[in-house]
């Protein structure tokens, strides 16, 4: 009976693990910690920012301006879902976007929690 038990402890745990994993997985973000407080990071803990001048359905950040403030990339398999939607830039590749914006990263943030970013050329931290 024991061993019973134990062995459907053990099944249990693995399927909500799995089920957790592939909740935590569905955002292609996550809130974290960051100098300016809780704010959207990417998966490396990386600062999340939004551009004032994009529409729900257009990156405005284009060229040089991409260079500096690279998109968040969707991943070949990503499919909007929620408040997550999925924008095509004007070079086709895919950008996520939350509740209507556009994400980015911005370059000189050097390290996980930097948030060197906001302010900046219409930017602000994905709050």
């Amino acid at each position: 009976m024991i061993k019973i038990l134990a062995t459907g402890i053990v099944i249990s745990t693995i399927a909500f693990g799995a089920l957790g994993a592939a909740a935590a997985g569905s955002e292609p973000a996550m809130m974290g910690d960051t100098s300016m407080g809780k704010a959207w990071t990417d998966a490396k803990g990386m600062t999340l920012y939004t551009f004032d001048k994009d529409t729900a359905t257009k990156s405005n950040c284009n060229g040089e301006c991409a260079a500096e403030w690279p998109p968040l990339a969707v991943v070949a398999d990503g499919k909007a879902a929620g408040d997550w939607t999925i924008v095509t830039r004007e070079d086709g590749t895919k950008q996520w976007a939350l509740k209507g914006k556009p994400l980015y990263l911005w370059i000189k943030d050097k390290k996980p929690g930097d948030a060197t970013g906001e302010g900046l050329d219409d930017f602000h931290i994905a709050k």
